[in-house]
């Protein structure tokens, strides 16, 4: 009977690692249909933004209430499944509580003590958490992406770290050698004497049923990060070190246009002689999907969070225009998962759907409503960069399309013409002084 249970343990494990595994490699495939971007410069500043973003959540306690919560929780959470290792190993081995075997009882106390102040911590902050969301029904959480499943999403992970914690703090108050080493058992003290009168082997069966119900859970809950904006808690890291350096507000040249620009500059260019017979195909312009992007925007798209901060602080979105940041990131997700899951039907290959990222998902109007202000770059906890999708696309409906706005139009044909954005001719300029 033993050995029964160490196989099926093992089993559920290598399960739960390897659908998880499967997935990661289609996260890794999706992310790199992007464009190649050279991210490798500046290394020191980029492992320092990582301790300091992602690591260190310097950008969440910015509002310290959300932030303060969120910082229990993520270190919580990690701290507590240290003990993922033991009941690994117990599970493997068919051996029980084996940090007893290997550790001072009084050192092995203070883990588990630990964790079991942390999981209070961590589930007065997941009740706070879902009280903000489902009570207080703070703004940011009910803008109109946020209904169906992302609604569901925030609030379904809230439910499975209640359910973890509930069952860790049950398994160790059931656990009678734990109870009896009197060391360690901080909170499952207080727990334990709601079982009193209980046999030993009634105890016993709580006792596994919550080891076994915890230990699928968590691989259940790791499975579900990869459908879930929570991936963010493995993305953060990654997403944080490839961040952008450069100022908020520089802009990137677009190398075929510099490249037109110097040639129209050169003298003794000819603009009339053919392309040479080995001349690259020009690029498309701008983006109109999702595989016109840098792979780094596609991993800024799975790194979300959907915490709404950026369209908190968008002011397009406040002032009522259909412009939300978080919307651009969320429905760039949804294309790239779509486009993902196209190649899984058909073999490896893409089969175009007749669909793209700009006109099933994003709107013009929504492109055209941002200031490029990078309020949302700024308020973003883990350096996702909105704003460079919207430019990019932007590019694609100017340079591709020909589809700005009239008002953009005329400004351009102004600077065209006049060497300024109004409608006055050059000569004119210096009017007003003459009749002052």
């Amino acid at each position: 009977m033993q050995y029964l249970s160490q196989i099926v343990f093992t089993l559920i494990l290598i399960g739960g690692i390897g659908y998880f595994t499967s997935n990661v490699k289609k996260l890794f495939r999706n992310i790199k249909l992007g464009k190649d971007l050279n991210v490798s410069d500046n290394k020191p500043q980029r492992w320092k933004n990582m301790a300091k973003i992602a690591l260190g959540q310097t950008k969440m306690v910015v509002r310290p209430i959300a932030g303060f919560l969120h910082v229990i929780v993520y270190v919580g959470f990690i701290i507590i499944n240290i003990e993922v290792l033991e009941i690994v190993i117990d599970g493997v081995f068919g051996t029980h509580r084996i940090g007893l075997q290997v550790l001072n009882a009084s050192i092995y106390g203070f883990l588990i003590g630990t964790f079991e102040v942390l999981a209070v911590l961590v589930l007065i902050s997941v009740i706070v958490f879902w009280i903000r969301r489902n009570v207080i029904k703070i703004k940011r959480f009910l803008s109109a992406e946020m209904t169906g499943w992302p609604k569901s999403d925030g609030n379904i992970i809230l439910y499975f770290e209640v359910v973890l914690m509930c069952l860790f703090l049950v398994m160790n108050a059931t656990d009678t050698t734990f109870q009896n080493l009197g060391s360690g058992n901080v909170v499952s003290q207080f727990i334990a004497p709601l079982f009193n009168g209980m046999s030993e082997g009634n105890l016993h069966m709580i006792e596994r049923t919550a080891w076994w119900i915890h230990i699928i859970g968590i691989l259940t809950f790791l499975n579900y990060l990869y459908f879930s904006k929570h991936l963010h808690i493995l993305l953060a890291f990654p997403n944080t070190y490839y961040g952008k350096l450069t100022p908020k507000g520089q802009f990137l040249n677009n190398e075929a246009v510099t490249k037109e620009v110097k040639l129209m500059m050169d003298p003794s260019a000819d603009p009339f002689a053919a392309p040479a017979e080995d001349a690259p195909v020009p690029e498309k312009f701008g983006a109109s999907d999702v595989a016109d992007l840098s792979w780094v925007q596609l991993l800024n798209a799975y790194t979300c969070t959907e915490c709404g901060r950026c369209t908190s602080e968008c002011p397009a979105n406040i002032t009522g225009k259909k412009l939300s940041p978080r919307k651009i990131m969320m429905d760039t997700r949804d294309r790239l998962v779509e486009v993902g899951k196209n190649i899984d039907a058909n073999k490896g290959i893409f089969i175009p759907d007749g669909k793209q990222l700009l006109g099933d998902y994003i709107t013009n109007e929504e492109l055209w409503a941002c200031t490029s202000c990078n309020a949302c770059v700024q308020a973003c906890p883990v350096s996702i960069d909105p704003l460079s999708i919207i430019m990019d696309m932007r590019q694609y409906l100017v340079m591709e399309q020909s589809a700005a706005p009239s008002d953009l139009n005329n400004m351009m044909g102004n600077i065209e013409n006049n060497g300024a954005p109004w409608p006055f001719n050059q000569q004119d300029r210096l009017n007003w002084a003459k009749e002052s």
